[in-house]
């Protein structure tokens, strides 16, 4: 038996993208349901990176104080340490927002607070381990999607579908708009690493012999990441684990024991970068934003920044004319108009690092930086820090939440 529902939005997607927007919409009156077809959002290899204006949006929402309660790690100052010297990176702490850092938060307490959020309005219909498999269309119309559930198949009619399911996502290949591809020369290997008893400086990334290693400090142990060539997944299995543990005790010594815990290639997950975009993120009934409209790389950790300012602004431009049931295409070229231009704009940058950073390099090196470019970087080292940390921590275009919310008897509070 096929189930069938009826709501003004069904979001697809419950990562920063879609949940943010289920709830600023649901706050403001919207009936929206929200699929994820996971049955939880506990995903090991997802970014953890909470940005300043990611903070600034919670405490126009009055929510800042409850949001920093949930485990995290504060770094107002990035440091790196490259082939054994410590280095400053990005400065976060004169930022004229709120939280003047990032906030190291693993993703999924992240999207279980949102969720909550979203679950205290009563238009906030949150469905997990709920797959999209199918569009539905009338006349070339978006009308909703179909769904398989652990209970059978459902129908959910929507005045608009919204494709927040990331960069292999589902709504985006069935609506088939086009792609452009920018071919990201890198993939990430994603693992968990134990912290060493020695370790005390709190170093988020790591540079040793052209090899490049991120780590999330995650509490007692690391998310860490490491930078490959595209494709050069199957070679480095291919060498046997023993050599890809040797690599990381090369990249940090301090690593030596904990890393022998990696012990089958089922606690390395790979991530396939993409740094693409669609060419229009919308057809009449159905919207994409988040990565499913513009998949980044993990370069500068801006991608869940970008998916929540894209959701602010879809909620600023769409809440009103969802209400009242009149979302015109025009209405969705709009969102478009507004998220483009810092979606390119970061992109760009990403290609500019990876054409300099990480293409060309020798064997087994992933990263190379030409003596040019090291002096250029030591010379100009204090202002490009600076750039550096509002770009990443306050991104091209910040958003702000424009949404009133309803009281129970549907009116709206004051502004």
């Amino acid at each position: 038996m096929t189930v069938s529902i009826k709501t003004q939005c069904c979001i697809v997607g419950g990562g920063p993208a879609g949940i943010m927007l289920g709830f600023l919409l649901a706050r403001s009156g919207v009936k929206t349901v929200v699929l994820e077809k996971h049955d939880d959002f506990f995903r090991d290899f997802r970014g953890d990176t909470i940005h300043p204006s990611t903070m600034e949006l919670m405490h126009e929402l009055g929510l800042l104080k409850a949001f920093l309660q949930q485990p995290h790690q504060p770094i107002a100052k990035g440091l790196m340490v490259v082939n054994g010297q410590v280095l400053q990176g990005p400065d976060f702490s004169h930022l004229s927002t709120q939280a003047k850092f990032i906030a190291m938060m693993p993703q999924w307490d992240f999207l279980n607070f949102i969720a909550v959020q979203g679950a205290s309005h009563a238009g906030f219909d949150l469905h997990m381990g709920s797959e999209v498999t199918d569009l539905i269309e009338e006349n070339a119309v978006v009308k909703g999607v179909i769904v398989q559930t652990k209970q059978g198949r459902m129908h959910v009619f929507a005045d608009l579908v919204v494709g927040a399911d990331g960069r292999s996502s589902i709504v985006r290949a069935l609506s088939k708009m086009t792609v452009i591809d920018n071919h990201a020369p890198i993939d990430v290997l994603w693992f968990r690493l134990n912290k060493p008893k020695n370790e005390t400086l709190e170093v988020l990334a790591r540079i040793q012999n052209g090899n490049f290693m991120v780590t999330i400090d995650r509490g007692a142990y690391y998310q860490a990441a490491l930078l490959i060539h595209k494709g050069d997944f199957g070679g480095i299995k291919a060498k046997g684990l023993q050599a890809f543990r040797d690599l990381i005790s090369a990249i940090e010594p301090a690593f030596a024991d904990v890393v022998q815990a990696i012990d089958s290639w089922g606690k390395v997950k790979l991530l396939n970068v993409q740094v693409s975009r669609m060419q229009r993120w919308y057809r009449q009934g159905l919207l994409c934003i988040g990565d499913a409209a513009h998949a980044m790389s993990p370069i500068g950790g801006v991608g869940i920044n970008l998916a929540v300012q894209d959701a602010v602004a879809t909620a600023n431009i769409l809440t009103e004319k969802l209400r009242t049931g009149h979302c015109t295409v025009e209405d969705l070229a709009k969102v478009q108009a507004r998220r483009e231009w810092p979606a390119k704009m970061t992109q760009r940058m990403q290609i500019m690092a990876h054409r300099h950073f990480f293409s060309g390099t020798q064997d087994n090196q992933t990263l190379a930086v030409s003596w040019p470019l090291r002096f250029a970087l030591y010379l100009f080292a204090p202002l490009l820090r600076r750039i550096l940390s509002h770009l990443i921590g306050i991104g091209f275009r910040p958003e702000h939440i424009k949404t009133q919310p309803t009281h129970s008897d549907g009116t709206f509070s004051e502004a």
